[in-house]
């Protein structure tokens, strides 16, 4: 295939037209790694809530390539000097950045997958391509990992104020429709300019900041850690825990070769080889639900139950509270429900837990953003703001759960 087919254009909702910049970054783009990418979806079970959050992370990752190509526009307007090669390493590794999710990643990560992150993954991916491409994404990787000297461009890959987070706030919020989340991308990404080799916002640019900071808080609370999609991802996370306690005890599960895979075995960091590598690269979000599908007629009460549950969106209850939920607040609804379900208290606890979550907006002790000041000082961005609201949101926010069946009400 001629080099001039490869420059192609996708058409984004968000952003209008997206460019492949050159040939290599369409080649990865057309590598099954990063197709699978299709088949994943960026808010996992969001869509129980927000029936158009169906969007996937294939459309995110091409987002971000975009964001990026804007920055490196303008820094290089304002006089940055990015050569062609870091240019693309800057692409190529905000491509790349997710590649690592599973499905329904949070909840897989916390069952069958061994506290395996997706950015551990990512970087998994990233070597076995390299080797694939000969080497070209050496510099990418380098970038990636935090080893390059210009530490500007790790910034604007993974940090308080990258090309992920603008896209990804900007993107769940037109897709779920929770309209707080639509940050100005674009204006942010104007303010940007390079001090010292670090990344910083100019002093002009305050207010798109803390909008984008508050945009962020907002999108945690009413769409990412929304009650009813945490009750889903929860439910999830205990099913596949169920299914692979059950799977290590000999029962053999209806599911695809590699989730079958990943239940017989107990997977840690370690062990991820080239051939466990590939078998996680066939996972998506098809083999999940085609799985929860089949498992609400297994026999196991608990895994039907469940699998049920979330399949046709009859969900457990969750209350959120500001009080820590204590085991003796528990004890009553377990006893109850292991009761009338003729179950152990032990298998009561898949229906019955609690739990806490957290929500912080900006972190005090991860890499600031910067504000650069007209008299060319730079200052973390709360000393800078004169809204005391931004000091409340670098301030953690945590809320206790307790779920448990409808019926116990």
């Amino acid at each position: 295939m001629s080099q001039i087919n490869k420059l192609k254009i996708f058409n984004d909702p968000i952003y209008g037209f997206i460019t492949i910049p050159n040939a290599l970054i369409y080649d990865l783009i057309q590598h099954p790694y990063f197709q699978r990418l299709r088949r994943i979806s960026q808010m996992g079970l969001s869509y129980l809530v927000y029936p158009g959050a169906n969007h996937t992370r294939f459309h995110h990752a091409l987002g971000c390539m975009h964001l990026m190509q804007k920055a490196v526009d303008v820094l290089r307007f304002k006089g940055v000097s990015i050569s062609p090669e870091e240019e693309n390493a800057l692409y190529i590794a905000i491509l790349l950045h997710d590649i690592g999710h599973g499905p329904f990643s949070h909840a897989m990560e916390r069952s069958i997958v061994e506290d395996v992150h997706h950015e551990e993954i990512s970087l998994l991916f990233m070597n076995e391509l390299n080797v694939a491409f000969k080497g070209q994404l050496n510099l990418a990787i380098q970038v990636f990992k935090g080893e390059y000297h210009r530490l500007f461009m790790l910034q604007l890959i993974s940090s308080q104020l990258d090309m992920d987070r603008m896209d990804y706030l900007k993107r769940d919020s037109f897709y779920s429709g929770v309209a707080e989340g639509n940050v100005n991308s674009e204006r942010l990404i104007q303010m940007m300019n390079v001090e010292d080799d670090v990344l910083v916002i100019e002093e002009k640019g305050i207010y798109s900041v803390e909008e984008f900071l508050m945009s962020r808080r907002l999108m945690y609370w009413q769409a990412y850690l929304h009650k009813t999609s945490l009750a889903a991802e929860l439910t999830l996370t205990k099913i596949l825990k169920r299914a692979k306690e059950l799977t290590l005890k000999g029962a053999i599960l209806p599911c695809s070769k590699p989730l079958q895979f990943f239940l017989q075995n107990r997977i840690t960091f370690d062990s991820f080889d080239t051939k466990i590598l590939d078998l996680f690269s066939r996972l998506d979000d098809f083999d999940i639900i085609s799985a929860l599908k089949a498992w609400q007629y297994e026999d196991d009460f608990i895994l039907s139950s469940l699998s049920k549950m979330i399949i046709n969106r009859d969900l457990l209850k969750i209350k959120l509270t500001s009080e820590k939920v204590s085991l003796e607040d528990l004890q009553p609804l377990k006893e109850r429900f292991a009761l009338e379900n003729n179950i152990s208290l032990q298998e009561a606890s898949y229906f019955v837990f609690k739990g806490k979550i957290k929500n912080q907006a900006y972190s005090k002790e991860a890499e600031p953003i910067r504000i650069l000041k007209k008299d060319r000082t730079v200052e973390d961005v709360i000393e800078s703001s004169d809204q005391l609201n931004l000091k409340s949101l670098s301030k953690a926010v945590t809320k206790y759960y307790i779920c448990f069946p409808k019926q116990l009400m």
